[in-house]
């Protein structure tokens, strides 16, 4: 419980914004409603091949998927659809047609590997999945190896080389041409409970977990943006740029709520420099949704002086630490009005803390945002901290995830009794409330704003019979945020050097998780009595090599 003297030092973004539910029976419901009020406006642009989808567009196509989903596929209330894809088309009406049905939606990252993709599957057991080419190789070897999770594939393009178990996502379609969007039938459910989506979250133990997102979780999440885009723009019409993928928590929900905001979202499927410059420019973007390589690379990057890119008045910037110096590098060289971060994680649905309003400090991640409660704690005590005081920061609130799925320990383990998240990351408060991130308490390497968990990478590496123990940290890289970086003890009498350990690592894992950061090799790795790692006396040796390298 939680002390009177303690309750003093509890923050609190101040009440929730009015229920925008009100009517609404489900999240799927309040979707139907504000597609049809956006009518004929654009919604979604292809930025890669300008093709624009309107919002009455989206709410048809997302319908008549639903009627397929419901009649072809037996999709009900509870089941879960998988979507392995690139950001496409495609892709928003899969979302919003399951989420019609009452169904999970289960967002996969596309660059996972084989062994990666069974463990995703393991985790949220999609009924159905929709796969892009890019990566369907690997989507249907998974598949075909777990059918007794996964009943069909349904694939995204025009060509099919996979056989007669994949359909083609026109063709899964053509038995129904329209269905009446007002006329379609969406079930009721209890938004606080029902699940609307699956995101794949790692942790420090490992692979992926699998954090539950309830129907309430988002539709706070709705509520907050709309708070958020009065303060920064009120007259303009806002066109957003997104280059985060829409598998990853960030770039879902940024779509989510410009759809529901009525916003134009112009969306790329990577990041390209030519493609990504030419898109502010052309399309007058005011909004750029940024990780802190994207924010670096406007900052400083010589093709930027090419392009017009005056339309732009806000960065906001997420999924890892941005530093003043490149905050104010990018404010001055593109004389840009706002450049706002926020701090959040899958657990939270999306920012907890964001910059708003004209007044803050450069280095901070804002301050609370309204229907969250938040606190810094002593990691080894637990007691609530005061200001400029160092500790765990730990949120309460109307975006706190249901928990990990399957996974009870971890649940506990991550939201204590009193329904208080802990994030394990340390950061304090100021006296004007703004928060500031100093370290992560876990041991999560920050990639280009993708989560690398080390131990997954050093279990990998042990598999190797070459390799006798291994470690592995961030390295700290402008550009990137953090690269992986193994140390890696020989077996004795053993050849091995960094070419076979890097190319071992990039057979069993996904882009981010590879040893973009090299390989040192030393004789033993420091530990503790207990056997844990001793992660600072590694960085330490960075920064010293003569000493122990």
């Amino acid at each position: 419980m939680t002390s009177g003297d303690e309750s003093r030092f509890i923050i609190s973004g101040g009440p929730a914004p009015q229920n925008i539910t009100e009517g609404c029976g489900s999240l799927g419901a309040f979707l139907r409603n504000r597609m049809r009020c956006n009518g004929n406006e654009v919604a979604v642009i292809d930025g890669v091949y300008g093709s624009e989808l309107r919002y009455l567009e989206l709410l048809e196509q997302s319908v008549r998927l639903a009627e397929c989903l419901q009649q072809f596929a037996g999709v009900r209330v509870g089941d879960v659809v998988g979507i392995v894809s690139e950001n496409r088309l495609e892709f928003p009406a899969v979302l919003f047609a399951s989420i019609f049905l009452g169904a999970m939606v289960a967002p996969i990252n596309l660059t996972y590997s084989e062994r990666e993709l069974k463990h995703a599957f393991n985790l949220s057991k999609p009924k159905i999945i929709f796969v892009s080419p890019f990566s369907a190789d690997r989507v249907v070897s998974a598949a075909r190896k777990n059918k007794h999770i996964v009943e069909r594939v349904i694939l995204f393009g025009d060509e099919n080389p996979h056989g007669n178990d994949v359909v083609l996502y026109e063709d899964f379609q053509a038995p129904i041409s329209f269905v009446n969007p007002q006329q379609f039938y969406i079930p009721p459910v209890n938004i606080e409970e029902q699940v609307a989506l699956i995101m794949c979250s790692s942790g420090t133990t490992g692979l992926p977990k699998g954090v539950q997102l309830t129907h309430a979780n988002l539709l706070a999440s709705i509520a907050l943006l709309k708070e958020t885009t009065l303060l920064t723009q009120q007259s303009e019409e806002m066109v957003l740029l997104g280059v985060l993928p829409w598998f990853h928590a960030y770039g879902c929900m940024t779509l989510i709520n410009v759809i529901c905001n009525k916003q134009k979202l112009v969306s790329l499927p990577k990041f390209d420099e030519g493609l990504f410059l030419s898109c502010i420019e052309n399309y007058r973007c005011t909004m750029v949704f940024v990780v802190p390589p994207l924010v670096v690379f406007l900052a400083k990057h010589p093709l930027v002086d090419s392009y017009d890119l005056s339309s732009v008045d806000t960065l906001l910037c997420g999924a890892a630490p941005l530093s003043k110096e490149t905050e104010d590098l990018v404010r001055k060289r593109l004389n840009i009005k706002h450049v706002r971060q926020g701090y959040g994680m899958s657990e939270t649905t999306l920012a907890t803390l964001v910059q708003n309003g004209e007044n803050h400090k450069s280095g901070s991640v804002g301050r609370v945002q309204v229907g969250t409660l938040a606190k810094v704690i002593d990691p080894e005590t637990g007691t609530a901290l005061g200001p400029n005081q160092h500790g765990e920061l730990c949120f309460k609130g109307s975006q706190i995830m249901k928990g990990y799925i399957g996974n009870d320990e971890a649940t506990r383990q991550t939201i204590d009794e009193e329904g208080w998240l802990h994030t394990g990351d340390i950061g304090y408060y100021d006296e004007d409330f703004e928060f500031f991130i100093v370290d992560r308490l876990k041991e999560l390497i920050k990639y280009k704003g993708y989560q690398v968990p080390p131990a997954e990478i050093e279990a990998i590496l042990l598999t190797n019979p070459k390799v006798k123990d291994a470690a592995v940290i961030g390295l700290p890289e402008e550009s990137a945020g953090e690269l992986p970086l193994a140390f890696v003890v020989r077996q004795e009498g053993i050849e091995l050097d960094e070419k076979e350990i890097k190319r071992y690592v990039a057979e069993r894992t996904s882009p981010a998780k590879r040893l973009h950061g090299g390989v040192r090799f030393l004789s033993e790795i420091p530990k503790n009595l207990s056997g844990k790692i001793l992660r600072r006396e590694l960085r330490a040796m960075l920064q010293n090599p003569k000493s122990k390298l």
